[in-house]
């Protein structure tokens, strides 16, 4: 009897055991579950969750143009939507799109221009948001002798055209637009180095407005200089600048992580442009800007608020302004710079619904 005891003690432990172990696995699945169903749901909300790491390609240095994003980072609004973003730097060494392609990074920031090429070779992306309302590319001038009122005023000067850049496309239109022949202009070819213009050969200097346009304009005021722009946004060539683009597939898989880093970025921006943010601001893009002065970096961020922030009336900062992007298509289908019909509406999905 007693051994009868022991063998049925056994067996019951041996029972407990295993329900136990059944036990934990199922609880163990129970929360793959849930894990899974939040990553297919891709759930709106934060709390709880963790935070996510996500990378962002921009498309130039850190400076003034990137405002946004870096205070998006700074003051925490990337983070108060779940999200730890890496910040990196652009420039002629990187391709943003390869980048979003290869799964490098899961964000970018392009001008159209290099965004409709890319979708025309067959990339996988699509747009989420325009950050400049305006592009800030212009040719800057002495005015001291010197006034142009209509692009009529061109003919005769020197101008400078970087071949093969968007300056090169934009100043194209304009001289087509307002039937100017190239005969009646002297383009020279330039590169970084400005001493053709400090030399006065050459008239009209491409520059972006908000950024270099500033550091020249201080430069020039310093040397008796009266600094001007000629901006062909004023006479009609709208040839659309920085936008936020990702790969299809991440927009596809990932619509709620797509929507919320939509979001901090406008926010960002939104928090950037204002005056009231303007020291904080500069401070944290002089902390990765180290070469420009804090009182030039706040210069460049006032020039930056009449790029960015909409015009009475106008819907809000982020917006895709379709006719636009579609006039850019069209000058670039003009040039040869695209050879063929895309799909502008698929391209210029915005933020997922």
């Amino acid at each position: 009897m007693r051994s009868e005891r022991k063998t049925s003690d056994s067996l019951r432990r041996l029972h407990y055991a295993i329900a136990g172990i059944l036990l934990f696995i199922l609880s163990l699945s129970a929360v793959g579950l849930a894990g899974c169903t939040e990553s297919r749901n891709d759930k709106k909300g934060t709390a709880g969750k963790g935070i996510e790491h996500v990378t962002c390609r921009l498309k130039w240095l850190f400076n003034a143009s990137v405002a946004g994003e870096i205070w998006a980072r700074s003051s925490g609004i990337f983070r108060k939507n779940g999200l730890d973003v890496k910040l990196m730097e652009g420039g002629l060494e990187h391709d943003a799109i390869k980048d979003l392609e290869l799964g490098r990074v899961q964000f970018a920031i392009a001008s159209a221009d290099q965004i409709i090429r890319a979708y025309e070779k067959g990339a996988h992306i699509v747009v989420l948001a325009q950050i400049f309302r305006k592009n800030p590319l212009g040719w800057i001038y002495d005015g001291t002798n010197l006034h142009i009122d209509t692009p009529q005023g061109l003919k005769g000067l020197t101008v400078g055209i970087t071949y093969g850049g968007n300056d090169e496309a934009i100043f194209t239109a304009l001289l087509n637009r307002y039937r100017i022949s190239k005969d009646e202009i002297n383009l020279y070819a330039i590169n970084y180095d400005y001493s053709p213009f400090w030399k006065n050969e050459v008239n009209l200097w491409p520059v972006y407005s908000n950024v270099e346009g500033i550091i020249l304009s201080r430069k020039m005021a310093k040397n008796g200089l009266r600094p001007c722009f000629f901006d062909p946004d004023a006479f009609g060539i709208h040839f659309v600048a920085n936008s936020l683009i990702t790969s299809e597939r991440l927009y596809a898989k990932r619509p709620g992580l797509v929507r919320r880093f939509t979001k901090a970025l406008i926010n960002g921006w939104q928090g950037a442009m204002e005056e009231k943010n303007e020291q904080a601001v500069a401070e944290a893009v002089h902390r990765l800007d180290r070469d420009t002065p804090l009182d030039v970096i706040k210069r460049q961020l006032n020039a930056t608020r009449a790029l960015v922030l909409p015009k009475d009336n106008e819907a809000g900062l982020g917006k895709i302004d379709v006719p636009s992007w579609r006039q850019t298509y069209e000058i670039m289908l003009e040039q040869g710079l695209v050879s063929r019909r895309v799909d502008l509406d698929r391209l210029l999905a915005g933020p997922p619904p």
